[in-house]
């Protein structure tokens, strides 16, 4: 959209927006109201026709090309990320966008938008967010947005109405002609709503910012199936033909669902947690970590899904804990997303005027994998197995791992090292 040399001499303001996406073990105390409970699905029925059914293809998709785009850019360090929370965000954000802004926005989050409708995405996200924040006795979620506005900025009633009523977002007045004070609301909210595992995540707020936008998702899970602490060893991973590190390798000799797919030369385990979420471990064979990377999209995942069959093995994974911090713009422009970084942004429908532009995203995100799932507590476990030897798999080069939540990928990652932090 052009603008008129008059609109070129108006205070340029800036909308920061934040992205927190987090992987550890501590509580989750957001319980959501029930008034729309009778909308939301029991893990085993079929929901095909369900809102958030509809934007599980886009989100897929988006989250394959954001990981694409991470690994081309760092081919040797370890990735780990929540595509759900961007995209969670990013769509949030498309409430306020107009014109080619919004259709922009929403090509970049993988949504068709002959398929699909704006209203939809957002009925989507509107369900999923419901559906995931649940309380749930064996895995504890919880996912949630919150804007922080200041009162130079007069955003429209509907514009915030409707970032309550899809994305159950909460509003904070903010003073950001005190960067000083603003950073320390947003970072204290931040903190509390990751129970301490992410501080200080502001830091050197834009000076003309006048909002940020912030998502969180956080996740407690145990293993359906712990690994015996006794049994933890320290072994070798071999994090290329030169580099050799020692882990903690954690061992099972258990039933799992597992698939070696010849095509692509890996290994595909499934480990469940209790509840309705799984972790996907891929394990490439020696020197195959780059043909499966580019090899992955919807397609191979529906493949590996439908082919996983329960079988005994002796699985070796490593105990280790990542995490992933990136600036946003520069991948998101990648990916098409380019004009609400610009002076051309239309974000219109935030204040009725076409003022505002992103200047700032930024996501971190923090995984910890160990004996007991995703929290610190001593369990044994005794099985009688057979004794006749089942094959083994060992996670000793680099591999690759997906959380599932109800078949969203909520997280995801490539642990090249997993002796770096």
């Amino acid at each position: 959209m052009q603008r008129s040399s008059q609109m070129n001499t108006m205070p340029q303001f800036y909308l920061g927006l934040l992205l927190v996406g987090l992987f550890a073990f501590a509580h989750s105390h957001h319980v959501p109201d029930h008034h729309e409970d009778h909308h939301l699905h029991h893990p085993a029925e079929d929901h095909s026709d369900l809102p958030s059914s509809k934007i599980a293809s886009g989100n897929t998709e988006f989250a394959l090309k954001f990981f694409h785009q991470l690994v081309s850019e760092g081919a040797d360090t370890n990735v780990f990320f929540s595509p759900l929370s961007i995209s969670t965000a990013f769509a949030l954000l498309s409430l306020g966008a107009k014109c080619t802004t919004l259709s922009q926005l929403l090509s970049g989050l993988s949504f068709n938008q002959t398929e699909i409708s704006e209203q939809e995405i957002h009925k989507g996200f509107h369900h999923l967010l419901r559906l995931l924040n649940r309380p749930n006795a064996e895995i504890q979620l919880s996912i949630g947005n919150a804007i922080f506005t200041d009162d130079q900025v007069k955003p429209l009633k509907k514009f915030l109405d409707d970032a309550q009523h899809f994305y159950e977002t909460e509003i904070f007045p903010t003073n950001f002609k005190n960067s000083t004070e603003a950073e320390g609301q947003i970072n204290s909210y931040i903190e509390k709503k990751t129970r301490g595992k992410l501080v200080d995540v502001v830091k050197g707020l834009d000076p003309g910012a006048v909002m940020v936008l912030v998502n969180y998702i956080f996740l407690k899970a145990y293993w359906e199936n712990p690994f015996d602490y006794q049994s933890t060893r320290e072994d070798d991973f071999f994090v290329d033909e030169q580099t050799t590190v020692k882990v903690p390798m954690m061992n099972k000799n258990s039933i799992f669902e597992t698939y070696y797919d010849q095509d692509l030369s890996c290994q595909v385990v499934k480990l469940p947690y209790k509840g309705n979420a799984s972790a996907l471990f891929i394990l490439p064979d020696q020197g195959k970590l780059k043909q499966v990377e580019d090899a992955l999209g919807q397609d191979v995942l529906l493949k590996w899904s439908k082919s996983l069959k329960q079988r005994r093995i002796h699985l070796y994974l490593p105990k280790f804990s990542i995490s992933g911090s990136y600036v946003l713009k520069g991948i998101l422009t990648r990916m098409g997303i380019t004009g609400i970084f610009t002076d051309q942004a239309d974000l219109s429908g935030i204040t009725g005027n076409p003022e505002l532009k992103v200047s700032k995203a930024i996501h971190k995100a923090y995984l910890n994998v160990h004996e007991n799932g995703t929290e610190a507590a001593a369990t044994t476990v005794i099985e009688i197995v057979p004794m006749s030897l089942p094959p083994v798999i060992k996670l000793r080069h680099p591999f690759l791992v997906y959380i599932f939540i109800d078949n969203i990928i909520a997280f995801m990652g490539r642990v090249k090292n997993p002796t770096e932090t």
